[in-house]
């Protein structure tokens, strides 16, 4: 049987987390499965229901705190001793292919080829725009060492393809999300939005806030559940949300089942500035409800505007606002959006799809055995 070992750099579940599980769970049965990750956490245990063997090995992940000067020196001493650790791993796992999960472990496709391993496959799930041209070309260094580069969009596909990875040895295989238990959407709106995702700049977070204030403001009855938790080094930020949030904010924290909370509410908001993909705009349509999300790379390619969901302007509460009063104001006109949401959704981001392509991808041309 195939060996392939999959180098992820977070024990979380959210987005890049989830979508590591469904390729776990394409490959078991098809191979012996071995996934590295740098902690113990959440993540663990779904990957050995599914199948695979966890191993936890302290391996830098490229966050922003390493970006300067002092960063960067710590982060070539952190390098200089796990890169020999991350070589020995592989030679003595042997893999038929190593998947490297993720642009933030660029190390791991390095140590790949040092290992003098036939196949490195990187499954990017980054498409960052808002970066200066010399930095997206080093973080897309991975791209250029893999023999295949996966792609999570077309937005994604086009990013990496500009900023190095050869077009030859790309792929795009969208994400996917099994359906959430949802509920009918409710005759009558109660004003109830929800906003799931990691808090961030990115994510917007502070945008939805905002706009929740701003509908207050217009005398509007909303509520806005926030679920997510933040990165650590980030916790400024959540005090500073915090700050700005009204009495018709509630912070749910991190919550690995986001079923009940899509269910309880009229509209999902995804204000992301820069999304790759955007698996909560998918889980909202399936869920059968009405999405509201920025007109940004991967999301304006979920989501048709008016028909499937609706799209804002990026960074600007007004127009989110705007867009959640056009829903209740024409609760008629939310209910199409969200059937034939739900719809496109449903028939485009199957699980089943996804697995079969991961599992193509993967692969490869390996002999069989």
């Amino acid at each position: 049987m195939k060996r392939v070992v999959l180098a992820h750099p977070s024990p979380d579940l959210y987005g890049s987390d989830r979508m590591l599980l469904e390729s776990v769970r394409a490959l078991t049965g098809h191979a012996e499965v071995v996934v590295t990750v740098p902690a113990e956490g959440p993540l663990c245990d779904r990957l050995r229901d599914a199948g695979a063997e966890v191993v936890v090995l302290d391996v830098p992940v490229l966050r922003k705190a390493f970006l300067s000067p002092a960063g960067l020196i710590r982060l070539a001493a952190l390098l200089a001793t796990r890169m020999p650790a991350m070589v020995a791993f592989l030679r003595r796992r042997r893999p038929d292919v190593l998947y490297v999960n993720t642009l933030t472990l660029p190390w791991w496709a390095a140590a790949g080829r040092l290992a003098g391993l036939a196949r490195v496959v990187c499954h990017v799930h980054e498409a960052e725009d808002q970066l200066p041209p010399p930095m997206r070309r080093a973080l897309s260094l991975p791209t250029r060492l893999a023999h295949l580069t996966i792609a999570n969009s077309a937005s994604c596909h086009a990013r990496i393809v500009a900023d190095g990875a050869p077009r030859a040895r790309t792929a795009t295989v969208h994400n996917a999300v099994a359906p959430p238990a949802s509920t009918p959407l409710a005759r009558a709106p109660r004003g109830a939005l929800v906003m799931v995702g990691r808090l961030s700049p990115r994510k917007g977070s502070d945008v939805a806030v905002r706009a929740a204030a701003l509908l207050a403001r217009r005398g509007r009855e909303v509520s806005l559940v926030v679920v997510g938790d933040v990165f650590p080094g980030y916790e400024w930020f959540e005090r500073e949300l915090r700050a700005q949030a009204g009495p018709n904010v509630t912070f749910a924290g991190f919550s690995d089942c986001v079923d009940q909370h899509l269910a309880e509410a009229d509209i999902v908001l995804v204000p992301s500035h820069g999304e790759s993909f955007g698996l909560v705009a998918v889980e909202g349509m399936m869920a059968g409800r009405p999405v509201v999300a920025c007109d940004v790379q991967g999301l304006n390619e979920i989501i048709a505007h008016g028909e499937t969901g609706l799209l804002v302007p990026p960074k600007d509460e007004a127009a989110l606002a705007d867009a959640v009063e056009t829903l209740l104001n024409d609760w008629a006109l939310a209910q199409t959006i969200a059937t034939k949401g739900q719809s496109e959704a449903l028939s485009r981001y199957s699980l089943a799809r996804y697995q079969e392509e991961v599992r193509t991808a993967i692969f490869g041309n390996l002999p069989r055995g």
